[in-house]
């Protein structure tokens, strides 16, 4: 196995470590070397991963803290709103807790994104670890930093940069994962090769039948390495001034898709959909070849990455780009593609453009 352990750094001081493991066991040895133990603990789960995990962790981490609560939410993005966090708020308030006490938040994107909120709003701000369990949070969300809920229908417009304090990787929880699930995670790790290394992307495309399967050896490597990618833009730009807005490929309209389907598309569904559109811009820009596009599209059909939305018009999906927390001063910042393995930040994609990309996909 590779080094077992990552350090996310800031401006060359390591905030926090990103621990790689293939089970629980070492998780008070790693609170213990970040200065977490003996402390309240609050751990903030979601009903589908609860009753997997959560006694496991509330055993391993009684001895060793002062008090362990639990908070958990019904499963869904659907609850990942200010509703939710307010329940929380009243839970940590109930119990006393101050700012040397500590959230886990133990699941997947939503759970680690609203207890990281949570950690960045109670008291001015606590301490907070994460714990994710799906391969989405494990590749992306867990790492970074970047908090927040949900308001109304509008993903994530309400957040704060609040940096965990430890990032612990279980990857056998994967095996739980339903596979849809799954491989909704792997429009993320996907879209690092595009965007930072074409060596990974090839890797990945080589090993689709070991990623597939679930080969825990392929699952540690890959995990590492999306992990790796993703430490090294947010090193360069903690705060998305920059060159971390290049994680965003994707999303400005896999983000449309998804609020105009309800999230009934997960997350990574919607960002296969939209790193499918911008690519066929990049290619009508010149950017990237036919060849290249296509290739790269059957590697998300082998991920069964090829959703629908047939029910929606190019127009509204272009309409509710313009809400897009992404935008910069009235433009929308396009990730697009100049080749694989290197992104650029686009602010001069037109409607047409959008609208044409649009009309191909939903033929």
């Amino acid at each position: 196995m590779e080094e077992s352990k990552l350090s996310v750094r800031e401006q060359g001081k390591k905030i926090y470590d990103i621990y790689f493991r293939d089970s629980f066991d070492d998780l008070t040895e790693a609170l213990s070397e970040a200065g977490l133990l003996n402390r309240k603990v609050c751990i903030v789960t979601e009903s589908n991963v609860a009753p997997l995990y959560l006694k496991e962790l509330y055993d391993l981490l009684n001895p060793v803290c002062t008090k362990v609560t639990t908070f958990s939410f019904s499963a869904g993005e659907a609850h990942k709103q200010l509703k939710t966090v307010e329940h929380l708020y009243e839970q940590l308030i109930r119990n006393h807790f101050d700012r040397k006490d500590l959230i886990v938040a133990l699941g997947g994107g939503v759970a680690g994104d609203m207890a990281g909120f949570a950690a960045a709003t109670y008291l001015r701000g606590i301490d907070f670890i994460q714990i994710p369990t799906t391969l989405l949070s494990q590749v992306d969300s867990s790492i970074g930093g970047k908090t927040g809920v949900d308001f109304i229908q509008y993903k994530n417009m309400i957040g704060a940069f609040h940096q965990p304090k430890l990032v612990y990787i279980n990857v056998n929880t994967l095996k739980s994962l339903p596979d849809r699930e799954y491989v909704s995670g792997m429009a993320e790790v996907i879209k690092h090769g595009l965007i930072k290394d074409q060596a990974y992307y090839c890797w990945i495309r080589d090993h689709k039948d070991q990623i597939l399967s679930k080969d825990p050896d392929t699952m540690l490597e890959m995990i590492r390495k999306s992990c790796d990618i993703k430490r090294q833009v947010v090193e360069a730009d903690p705060k998305e001034q920059g060159e971390r807005a290049l994680l965003n490929f994707g999303h400005t309209l896999g983000h449309a898709v998804e609020t105009l389907m309800d999230f009934s598309l997960l997350h990574g569904e919607c960002v296969a959909i939209g790193c499918r559109l911008a690519l066929k811009i990049s290619r009508n820009r010149g950017m990237i070849s036919e060849k290249e596009t296509e290739e790269i599209c059957a590697l998300f059909d082998a991920f069964s990455l090829d959703q629908r939305f047939d029910r929606l018009t190019p127009e509204r999906i272009i309409e509710t780009t313009k809400s897009d927390k992404k935008m910069a001063g009235g433009h929308i910042r396009f990730i697009l593609l100049k080749r694989i393995g290197e992104a650029c930040i686009d602010l001069t994609v037109s409607d047409e453009e959008m609208m044409e990309v649009l009309e191909e996909e939903l033929r």
